[in-house]
């Protein structure tokens, strides 16, 4: 027997949403055609509740209890100095930026990389008005979900975003940041996606950043979707970090590996109110490598959910993956990672583990790896730890004259020192790096647990 549940006030103000903004949204055509498809999947089956599994620890229907409406355009142009602040340690990172201000590309601020470079890049709300058929290849069924009501409303509502790709045999020297930044001081809600390609022996950085203007509302929402092709031989390095504070931040990252490609993904999320960060990787071609970790830092009623699957459909391919995450007050953090290894996948070689760091006891972590197998040589493993931070390093360091707060601090950055270390590039790495101190540094200031 089907139920059918109630629409919620978030879910009735979404379609309402919908409707005012349907006009004045980018495209025509079959842009448009696809958005009404996406809105009627997403009424059809409404926010996604704990009785779907995926969403088992993470109950949409229940926390968004209400959905802002869509940002209207910034009322005053930001200036460069407000988006360094913005940025803070990542704004060292010398890199071509591509930025995104309340979900629309911004000329001004941006330094996008030319063709000379190696790469080509374009606004995607300008392609989406232009609707070109061959774009609605990248919107096709077998590439992007109806089914997962985020991202049907990601679809339904999506304003803009970039298209980047590497162009066959470039080695891109410069890192490619996308910047999407916050600044509307009134509640609003913000859908982007990204169309990434990396042509056959490729190679480049790609970075996304998630910040907020100091002001800039704490009720908002943000719904990201970033698709991915890694053509043969091609490699991407692909790092996204999520320091906007308090808000809610919906991501998909979709990500297609052919043969002999080369994929290492990173993610870091500090202090977002609600975070669901899924991940799909998908191996098209034989022999290829896929290395994606990450890091979670929560406090206070924080709510960090990491989601992913790897599907192994091709032989000889290898994944690693390694979260780790730190929590404290009565944060929650989640990781559901499934490896699927199909009938043809032989000499698939993948482990996975996460590791969580509790700093209160009213923090928690749910963690349910799986490995589905279908192919019978294989080497596949994960695993799940949760800890608190070990009194005999700490009593160790104190005893060499280190004060409690500092010992405390560099036993927690070393323990998520480990997932950092995965980024190549050293000047990344230690941006990286510094954001995690800095989130601690804000709980020693605001008289975080102590353990």
């Amino acid at each position: 027997m089907t139920v059918a549940l109630t629409k919620t006030k978030a879910e009735q103000g979404v379609l309402q949403q919908f409707e005012a903004a349907a006009s004045k949204l980018p495209g025509a055509g079959w842009v448009a055609k696809l958005r009404r498809e996406a809105i009627g999947a997403f009424e059809a089956r409404g926010l996604p509740h704990r009785r779907i599994e995926e969403f088992k620890y993470t109950d949409l229907r229940e926390r968004l209890q209400e959905i802002p409406p869509p940002a209207a355009p910034a009322s005053r142009a930001i200036t460069a100095a407000e988006l360094e602040a913005a940025l803070g340690p990542l704004a060292s990172i010398a890199c071509s930026r591509i930025v995104l201000v309340d979900g629309r590309y911004s000329e001004a601020l941006s330094d996008a990389p030319d063709a000379v470079s190696g790469v080509e890049m374009f606004p995607l709300g300008v392609m989406l008005s232009k609707a070109p058929s061959w774009l609605e290849g990248k919107f096709a069924p077998d590439r992007v979900s109806r089914n997962d009501a985020v991202s049907a409303l990601n679809l339904a509502f999506m304003t803009d975003g970039v298209m980047v790709k590497a162009k066959a045999g470039h080695a891109v020297a410069r890192p490619v940041m996308i910047v999407s930044v916050a600044t509307s001081e009134a509640p609003s809600s913000v859908a982007e996606r990204n169309i990434v390609s990396i042509e056959a022996g490729a190679s480049m950085l790609l970075i996304e950043t998630h910040v907020a203007l100091a002001g800039a509302a704490s009720a908002a929402h943000r719904n990201v979707a970033t698709d991915v092709d890694v053509a043969k031989g091609g490699t991407l390095q692909h790092v996204k970090c999520v320091a906007h504070g308090g808000r809610t931040h919906l991501s998909q990252w979709r990500v297609r590996i052919a043969e002999t490609a080369n994929y290492r993904g990173f993610q870091i999320t500090a202090g977002a109110g609600l975070a669901r960060n899924d991940i799909a990787v998908s191996f098209t071609g034989p022999d290829a490598r896929l290395d994606l970790s990450g890091a979670f830092l929560g406090r206070g009623s924080d709510h960090i959910d990491t989601t992913l699957v790897v599907d192994h459909a091709t032989p000889g391919c290898e994944s690693r993956e390694l979260f780790k995450g730190v929590l404290d007050g009565r944060a929650r953090g989640v990781f559901q990672g499934k490896i699927i290894v199909q009938p043809v996948a032989q000499k698939t070689d993948g482990k996975q583990m996460s590791q969580a760091l509790m700093l209160s006891e009213d923090a928690e972590f749910d963690s349910k790896p799986e490995l589905e197998i279908y192919a019978d040589d294989v080497a596949c493993g994960h695993g799940a730890t949760v800890a608190e931070i070990d009194t005999d390093m700490l009593f160790y360091l104190m005893s060499r004259g280190i004060p409690r707060a500092e010992a405390r601090a560099m036993l927690i950055q070393s323990f998520i020192g480990e997932a950092i270390d995965k980024v190549d590039d050293e000047a990344v790495r230690e941006a990286l790096m510094q954001v995690a101190r800095d989130w601690l540094a804000a709980g020693d200031n605001q008289g975080a647990t102590r353990i």
